[in-house]
């Protein structure tokens, strides 16, 4: 029953974020501000913490990497309002408002406090706005997310549980839970390497979702060019890491998600049948998670896993492209994702 619960409430936050994605207002480019937020964060820590400086014993990079993953707070807080076109002064101090919270809760605190700061850039007199923003949004900041964590870190316990409970059954269906589950948060605000730190996932378990994970950037990479996703460098970006394209993905989750699920439950089971492991937690991510499976394994094996989820991948990704070759796509212009100097100009004065 967990575990059914569990994949239930996945579902849930998949097609809340499509649905964030297609009708909340300016919500596309709030979710290419998540992104960002967690590039910024996540993946340094991944590379940094881990892959540099934990299999190679580097304290100070480590350490690094570990202030850099505790950000997502801030870095959410700032991008969001940055793309809703807001003062970048008005911005960072939302930031540093949110600095202390986690991801998820930062960006949807963010979201709703932005439209309250363009009210006040527009109905304010200059200058006098700046002590207006100081005074209401710090506050307010504090408020709003004291009551969401608890909701999104209750959601993360639930989906969490689903992955443990998985773990205890049989391997191999374990490795194919595993495998579809993984790669899939780890398209979503909820992050993979979020979600494997908090639940604690090492051994085998690890060791699927960080080659699960691998191979979805390959099916995605695939993917995103035979269904023309994006512009022409879009594919490379999406294959380096899933989260920055999370708004194309929202908005074109059938073909994306189901491909990927297909492609996670086969190399799920590779990975369970030859016995990779990984000794440290947070390594559901495409290329640390490489990189920290290769160095804690036998070089030999590993690289036969590789080849063999590389294969499996493309050949997911060329058939998810066949399969969905009519559906029809929602186009977005990467380059007004994040907001460009002149798209936030507009949106000032609008």
């Amino acid at each position: 029953m967990e575990t059914v619960s569990g994949v239930l409430m996945l579902v849930l936050v998949l097609c809340g974020m499509s649905l964030f994605s297609f009708k909340a207002p300016r919500g596309r480019k709030a979710l290419g501000a998540l992104s960002g937020a967690a590039c910024a964060t996540f993946l340094p820590e991944a590379f940094l913490r881990y892959a540099v400086g934990g299999v190679f014993n580097i304290e100070y990079i480590s350490n690094i990497g570990e202030v850099m993953g505790g950000l997502g707070g801030l870095a959410a807080g700032a991008l969001v309002p940055l793309a809703f076109g807001i003062s970048p002064v008005f911005s960072i101090i939302m930031g540093i408002s949110l600095i202390k919270v986690s991801l998820l809760p930062a960006f949807i605190t963010a979201y709703l406090l932005s439209f309250l700061i363009r009210q006040i850039e527009k109905r304010v007199t200059e200058g006098i706005d700046l002590l207006v923003i100081i005074l209401v949004i710090p506050l307010s900041a504090a408020l709003i997310a004291g009551l969401i964590q608890p909701v999104v870190l209750s959601v993360l316990g639930v989906i969490g549980g689903t992955i443990l409970n998985a773990v205890e059954g049989n391997p191999y269906v374990m490795a194919a839970i595993l495998g579809a589950i993984i790669p899939i948060v780890g398209m979503t605000p909820l992050s993979s390497m979020v979600l494997t730190a908090l639940i604690g996932l090492t051994g085998v378990p690890m060791a699927i979702g960080a080659m699960t994970c691998y191979g979805s950037s390959l099916v995605n990479a695939v993917l995103f060019k035979r269904m023309k996703l994006g512009s022409k460098s879009t594919p490379l970006a999406v294959a380096i890491e899933p989260l920055t394209q999370i708004d194309i993905i929202s908005s074109n989750p059938i073909p994306v998600y189901m491909t990927n699920l297909v492609s996670g439950i086969i190399s799920g089971i590779i990975v369970t049948f030859f016995g990779l492991t990984v000794p440290v937690t947070g390594m559901a991510t495409p290329w640390a998670g490489l990189l920290v499976t290769l160095g804690n394994n036998p070089i030999q094996t590993t690289l036969l896993v590789v080849v063999l989820i590389t294969v499996v991948s493309i050949i997911c990704g060329l058939l998810g492209a066949i399969v969905f070759r009519n559906y029809k796509a929602v186009e977005i212009d990467n380059a007004k994702k994040l907001g460009t100097p002149e798209t936030m100009v507009t949106e000032l004065e609008n």
